[in-house]
């Protein structure tokens, strides 16, 4: 089997970066640099800016499900890079504030947070594996807050809006999404509008990379944002020919991106090997093809061999030392709780396996550095 190759996140030319265009634009502070592909759009006036951000949705999988003439792939601009780790929690909160992993360091689904010595689920609060609440109160949002995106363009004297069902319970379809999107286009004035939907990234965990099912959800997705987008521009068209010429722009922009993408994995469970699970001062966190790694210093020669020995093959074994010292997770300010939430080693995927460490099974997985995961679209419908 062909070994997937290698992508290392580029912090000039990535979703972190994607926030930063749309912050200049807004004549708010960006937190770091802008997206060169998205920049050449923004040169325009646009009455709406629109992003969607269609989890799970990388190059690859758009490749392989949607037809090269349809809407999608016919908008592509072009083709960047997720965040590392390529996962919900690092990348989406990178969207959310414009800052790089190391920065807010909300690296992955599970965290370790030093405050109270535990493992947690960052978007649910829960301990790892586990339903009961890691604290009284949100762990990520105490430790490691962040002013989001929305807020600094309002603070700005902008208007901004974020849809999403984590914001809005009333949100549980895309067509509703797609529907809070149409009214708030319809307000007056200049708008970014923020638009997160949690597909198909689900029907990949649970059907994976070349599923019907998958195919089914991508193509429902794309007829509904270039339908969407069909109707803004007539709306803009009836405008223009019902009123006035006016210095307001009445056109929308609407991107479509991903926040990474996916890859049909192996499994096992690291209890199954005693040998290095005693080794550990602590269960790993982070996410299954990128694994937080606190081995015991008296432990650290046997382990470093036999992790080697048993995975080499699949995983690259780095000291967390050397991973910063690269930079994967970005080229900022590291975040003061950042060093003390990675361990002594990373255990990072190079090939299709994942080493779980609780008792959950997915056919499709990210995380890592594949192509697969790496590599997301930046689709552009542009009213003008």
């Amino acid at each position: 089997m062909k070994r997937p190759e290698i992508i290392l996140p580029d912090y000039k030319n990535c979703i972190a970066n994607l926030p930063n265009s749309i912050l200049k634009k807004f004549n708010a502070e960006p937190r770091g640099d802008s997206l060169p592909l998205l920049d050449r759009y923004l040169t325009h006036d646009y009455k709406n800016i629109i992003v969607f951000l269609l989890d799970g949705m990388g190059k690859v999988i758009l490749e392989r499900h949607l037809a090269e003439k349809g809407a999608f792939r016919a908008h592509l601009a072009g083709i960047y890079t997720s965040t590392f780790l390529s996962t919900t929690v690092a990348a989406t909160t990178s969207v959310m504030s414009g800052l790089q992993p190391c920065e807010h360091s909300w690296l992955g689904w599970d965290c370790y947070y030093p405050q109270i010595d535990k493992n947690v689920t960052v978007f649910l609060n829960v301990e790892q594996g586990t339903q009961n609440p890691a604290a009284d109160y949100n762990l990520a949002w105490t430790t490691t807050p962040y002013e989001n995106v929305i807020n600094r363009i309002k603070s700005h004297g902008g208007q901004a809006y974020l849809e999403a069902p984590f914001a809005n319970r009333e949100i549980d379809s895309f067509e509703k999404l797609c529907d809070c999107v149409r009214a708030d286009c319809a307000k007056p004035g200049q708008k970014y509008i923020y638009a997160y939907w949690n597909q198909p990234d689900g029907c990949l965990h649970h059907y994976g990379c070349g599923s019907q099912e998958v195919k089914k959800e991508l193509q429902s997705l794309e007829a509904q944002v270039a339908s969407l987008a069909k109707e803004l521009e007539t709306e803009t068209k009836n405008s223009n020919r019902a009123t006035k010429p006016s210095s307001e722009p009445t056109d929308s922009l609407i991107i479509v991106t991903a926040d990474h993408g996916h890859i049909d994995n192996r499994q096992v469970w690291l209890r199954d090997y005693p040998q290095l699970h005693e080794c550990l001062e602590r269960e790993p966190s982070l996410e299954p093809r990128v694994l937080n790694l606190f081995v015991k210093p008296e432990k650290e020669d046997f382990f470093v061999q036999e992790f080697n020995k048993t995975f080499g093959d699949d995983f690259d074994l780095l000291p967390v030392e050397e991973v910063i010292k690269r930079k994967l997770f970005g080229t900022g300010q590291p975040h003061p709780n950042f060093r003390s939430m990675l361990g002594n080693y990373l255990a990072i995927a190079k090939g299709n396996l994942s080493i779980m460490t609780v008792d959950e099974t997915f056919i499709g997985m990210h995380g890592s550095l594949t192509e697969d995961e790496m590599l997301i679209p930046l689709i552009v419908f542009d009213g003008k």
